[in-house]
């Protein structure tokens, strides 16, 4: 099997639908999830042996990344052949186990620094990179229709890392470092998000 195609060395490459330039909205967004996955990939390989429940949600998470990109990778119009594949069920999955993350890590009062654990480091990258494929979401839904459950995803994804972050510092027996500069910005972490 041959992975090069020399189709896209003029700087187009094909979507569903039809072709687009790599320097397009469309393309940035969905390049940006897949950055996300590969980080979440990487996250995995630092997440204890003893925790496969962990790594079972977050290779499920990957599956659902490139569901992400794959409806992103749709020229506009083109759900009605080919319909989207991200649903308001994984949304809910992911709130229930933020949720139960969230009331199992320690209350904090102030921002956290990315660290402690390599597992809670990575999925504080994880974290970051998944809120920059949102807001590469958000450019293109300025632009075009798209798939809102995508959009939706993202936010509460960026959420779950970072509540298991905590959760997996807290369990690996590492204290999150709390930002000392700020001030006080949760009266109580249970009703964090955005």
């Amino acid at each position: 099997m041959r992975i090069y195609t020399r189709t896209g060395d003029q700087g187009e490459t094909s979507i569903v639908g039809g072709r687009v330039s790599k320097a397009s909205a469309k393309v940035e967004a969905y390049g940006t999830v897949d950055e996300a996955n590969s980080v979440v990939g990487m996250t995995i390989a630092f997440i204890p042996e003893s925790e496969q429940e962990v790594r079972a949600e977050l290779e499920n998470i990957q599956q659902i990344l490139f569901d992400c990109g794959s409806d992103l990778a749709k020229k506009e119009g083109m759900e009605a052949r080919r319909p989207f594949k991200v649903e308001e069920d994984v949304i809910d999955d992911l709130e229930a186990r933020i949720d139960a993350y969230i009331e199992e890590a320690p209350n904090v009062e102030r921002f956290v620094l990315p660290g402690g654990s390599q597992a809670s480091a990575y999925l504080h990258l994880a974290r970051t990179v998944v809120r920059r494929a949102e807001r590469r979401v958000v450019a293109l839904a300025q632009e075009e229709q798209i798939n809102p459950m995508v959009l939706k995803y993202l936010n509460r994804l960026s959420d779950y890392f970072f509540a298991l972050a905590r959760v997996m510092n807290y369990r690996l027996g590492y204290k999150d470092v709390e930002y000392e500069r700020g001030g006080k910005v949760f009266r109580d972490i249970k009703r964090k998000g955005d």
